[in-house]
């Protein structure tokens, strides 16, 4: 299976490390990659260096003859680059967020419809051992229902952008669409549609939201969850839940160990042991990204996917849309404050 990767630099990296370490077990190799910055092309040549090389996205579209279009751009670019992938009869893997307005979210459903390729959205977090966990002992109510949950995900300030494209709304939407993202599609696969919704919200000198706590009704379950991108860079990068059952309550932090804690009404104290099926720290991304585990995995599900002809399951493009949309809604109340 021959992929083209367009966007080569830090979320990109983490992709085509993951297909090369995927490619030891799998007919899988990237035969072209895109980037208008001539460093990164290079940086991702010493993977992969028989990858033809581009430095339009649209042009690596038009003629790489692949199977497989990998699309790590910044957030505002990915609709019209999926689109065109899709019509080129290519399946597509499209970051999350996968666009930034419901009009992109309508044109990139319309287009999966038309041209029956296969897509799917880069939520990692629904592959993370410790969210998994989480959907499982809910599923199987293993310590009886939920109650609450509080999740936080809080970075520093994002300074490693391409021309800053994270600091303009319109690129990113915000630390909203582009961090909190994946917690409120986490709490959507999970639980399900929100019924209520609160945001309170603070900014940056420019206006532009930069911390979130949206307060959510699930039913008889509520959840405050935190995203935030810091004023200073140097603030730890965090992800953090706390889950409370009936039976007991969950806690998962990134930044202690071990990473997951299970306390028991009894007074009892457990740590799970998570297998993850990959786990390797890279730090060559230059983001707050170390560990490559998840995002082989949800690689690795999409391939099977193909390979298998079945439909992507875990984090199709109609999850991706609807994550979207809830989090133009809390934009929305965000801005209104």
């Amino acid at each position: 299976m021959k992929v083209g990767l367009i966007g080569c630099g830090g979320m990109g990296t983490t992709h085509y490390l993951s297909y090369k370490a995927l490619s030891e077990k799998m007919n899988v190799e990237v035969t072209a990659i895109a980037d208008c910055r001539q460093e990164c092309l290079d940086k991702a040549a010493e993977v992969w260096p028989e990858a033809t090389k581009y430095h339009l996205g649209m042009d690596l579209i038009k003629k790489a003859e692949v199977d497989v279009i990998d699309i790590c751009l910044p957030s505002y670019l990915h609709a019209d680059h999926a689109i065109a992938a899709m019509e080129k009869g290519c399946h597509t893997f499209i970051e999350k967020p996968v666009c930034l307005t419901k009009t992109d979210c309508d044109r990139l459903l319309e287009a999966e419809k038309k041209t029956g390729v296969k897509v799917m959205v880069g939520q990692v977090v629904r592959f993370f051992g410790e969210y998994k966990y989480l959907k499982k002992v809910y599923d199987e109510q293993k310590f009886g229902k939920l109650k609450s949950i509080v999740m936080n995900r809080v970075s520093g300030d994002v300074t490693w952008g391409y021309e800053d494209w994270f600091h303009d709304i319109n690129k990113s939407g915000s630390v909203v669409l582009d961090l909190h993202i994946h917690d409120l599609d986490f709490l959507r696969y999970m639980i399900g549609e929100p019924d209520e919704i609160t945001v309170n919200s603070t900014t940056f000198e420019s206006g532009m939201p930069n911390q979130v706590i949206t307060s959510y009704k699930f039913g008889d379950v509520f959840a405050n969850v935190e995203g935030s991108w810091d004023v200073s860079s140097k603030m730890p990068f965090e992800a953090y839940y706390r889950a409370c059952f009936e039976e007991a309550t969950i806690v998962s932090s990134r930044l202690h160990s071990p990473h997951l804690t299970v306390y028991h009404k009894n007074g009892t104290v457990e740590h799970p042991e998570l297998t993850p099926e990959y786990e390797v720290e890279n730090t060559s991304s230059n983001i707050n990204i170390a560990s490559l585990g998840p995002y082989y995995s949800e690689i690795k599900y999409f391939l099977e996917c193909i390979e298998e002809n079945k439909p992507v399951g875990i984090a199709p493009l109609s999850e991706g849309t609807k994550s979207v949309l809830l989090a133009l809604l809390e934009l929305e109340q965000a801005l209104s404050k």
